[in-house]
């Protein structure tokens, strides 16, 4: 039975998390998974996500048990893996949660992957440009060909024109039929001469 990341993630157990090595693979399943619904520079999954495996294990003690040194630890790990990756990242932009939710949850589960990646690669958090309009419930549940079929212009930007001209990285926890990033790419795509890269911890079947 699992009890914390930390025994997770131990140096031993690494060795059975299934990593995908996306970022020796430039047009590798997750880039595909979106490539031509939005454009996009680099995407990249740390992990494969099975159903009842131990990467779910994992997500899920993040995600509802509260264990949110397991973002810390995977994107410390992952932070080095491909510090050389995104080397003209300027800002790290998590999937924001909405307010309901948050409230719910009282954190976000992407939060501290963020930060520890923010240290890896030297590049800040913006955690307000990005906003999500409307409160559903939680997709995990959902058949894969019904994630798809959600509300358009879920989310928006707030930005000035100092954020013209950046190259974002968006950061989410499991890229299944990549609605949620697509949206959320488009938002961002709004703010002039804008780049977007993504990062998430998971890749599904």
């Amino acid at each position: 039975m699992l009890q914390t990341g930390e025994e997770v993630l131990c140096t031993k157990c690494r060795h059975d998390l299934p990593l995908t090595h996306h970022h020796l693979m430039p047009e590798n399943d997750a880039f595909k998974r979106l490539a031509g619904r939005v454009s996009l520079e680099k995407v990249m999954s740390m992990l494969l996500f099975e159903k009842q495996g131990i990467v779910q294990q994992i997500i899920h003690k993040l995600k509802y048990k509260g264990h949110q040194e397991v973002g810390t630890l995977l994107g410390n790990w992952y932070g080095e893996i491909i510090t050389n990756e995104f080397d003209e990242i300027d800002e790290i932009i998590p999937v924001p949660l909405h307010k309901k939710r948050f409230k719910e949850r009282g954190y976000n589960q992407i939060s501290t992957f963020c930060n520890a990646l923010s240290d890896c690669l030297r590049t800040p958090v913006n955690d307000t440009i990005l906003v999500r309009k409307s409160y559903s419930k939680t997709q995990t549940k959902k058949a894969f060909f019904l994630r798809t079929d959600v509300k358009k212009e879920i989310f928006d930007v707030n930005f000035s024109e100092k954020d013209s001209g950046k190259h974002f990285l968006l950061v989410d926890d499991v890229l299944t039929s990549g609605t949620t990033l697509e949206q959320c790419s488009k938002a961002l795509l709004k703010i002039p001469n804008t780049k977007i890269s993504i990062v998430t911890m998971a890749l599904t079947h």
